[in-house]
């Protein structure tokens, strides 16, 4: 596809044998997704000028009158390839946030709906961006019919690939009812994008906004770490895509070795956590260049993909200069903007 906005207009980089820069991590709540929630009495709109939203906590999964970010570019379409632009982005893999997973709610009827619809809704949207967006739909995990779902999304609404949260319907993500997700996964080689979509303890977390700033980050380690430990990644092979930077999972490398080492209770698994790890792949928004070495070093290149979340306030804006100021070897640097990327996810050149 020629794009109708895009780097060319804007001087962002761009690759000759297609985008430079590849998001793999950003979000969308499209407007028809939050009219439907607020005529079933679930969102509150009447602050979108004000950029936040109120959800109830059956979808949200936070607390009852909590405000939920609701930037622009979440619902405008135009106000989104702006922002590419200013971020130097020639492409962008959108997913639904966790505040419409409906992940802590005990209605499987409820996440279901709102998965399918909020999956409607986010086809609209890309196919608006003008060969610049794709979608990756929610799959409800924890759910019977998840793995349906997620298929619907590939097959009918011709979505890019998909993302998961790490808990649903009561059930953790090595959880039996979920192998039905893993089998699909592996079968079809979707690239799943793996987001925290609720925290444990929120209690202890409700203050100074640590459920996402501490709660999250040990959310999708502790997540990663059931999915090795359940035995998930003996039984499949599933392309997943760990936001965050993988989140506290990449420090906790060696106790969880130490701890299949010498603990019984851990030794579930044939090979160490470690071998584990490197069949998984990272975004790069760990905030830090610092931070963005070492897990580039850790995980390697070729597992490291661009990823901002945006366009929530806790985004990284300056992602793509923080992959160039790392000092990698051009085909390093390039992997890690795009052809991880494009190489996981062949049919995103239909997209660019």
């Amino acid at each position: 596809m020629t794009p109708t906005h895009g780097p060319a207009a804007s001087g962002a980089p761009r690759g000759a044998g297609g985008p430079a820069a590849v998001d793999v991590h950003a979000h969308a709540m499209p407007m028809p997704l939050l009219r439907h929630l607020a005529d079933s009495g679930l969102a509150d709109l009447s602050r979108i000028d004000a950029g936040t939203l109120l959800l109830d906590p059956a979808v949200s999964g936070v607390a009852k009158g909590a405000r939920i970010p609701l930037p622009a570019d979440q619902y405008d379409v135009p106000r989104r390839l702006a922002s590419l632009d200013a971020a130097g982005i020639d492409l962008q893999l959108v997913a639904a946030p966790p505040f419409v997973f409906g992940s802590s709610s005990d209605d499987g009827d409820l996440v279901m709906e709102v998965t399918r619809r909020s999956n409607d809704a986010l086809a609209e949207y890309v196919a608006q961006g003008g060969g610049r967006l794709a979608a990756l739909g929610t799959v409800p995990v924890g759910l019977p019919g998840a793995a349906r779902e997620a298929a619907r999304c590939l097959d009918e609404l011709g979505m890019a690939g998909l993302t998961a949260g790490t808990f649903g319907g009561g059930r953790e993500l090595d959880d039996p009812v979920n192998e039905d997700v893993w089998a699909l996964l592996t079968e079809r080689r979707a690239f799943c994008l793996v987001h925290p979509s609720r925290a444990s303890s929120p209690a202890r977390l409700r203050d100074f906004h640590l459920v996402q700033l501490l709660g999250y980050p040990a959310e999708t380690a502790l997540a990663a770490a059931r999915l090795i430990f359940g035995g998930v990644l003996d039984r499949h092979d599933p392309v997943l895509c760990l936001v965050h930077g993988g989140g506290c999972l990449p420090g906790l490398v060696p106790r969880l070795d130490l701890g299949w080492t010498r603990k019984a209770e851990s030794r579930t698994i044939p090979h160490s956590p470690r071998d584990y790890l490197r069949r998984l792949y990272f975004d790069t928004a760990v905030f830090d260049d610092t931070a963005l070495r070492r897990l580039i070093e850790d995980a390697g290149h070729d597992r490291v993909l661009l990823g901002t979340d945006l366009p929530f306030d806790l985004a990284d804006v300056d992602a793509v200069a923080a992959v160039r100021r790392q000092g990698l070897d051009p085909a390093a640097e390039r992997a890690v903007l795009a052809g991880n990327a494009l190489r996981l996810i062949p049919s995103l050149q239909q997209w660019h």
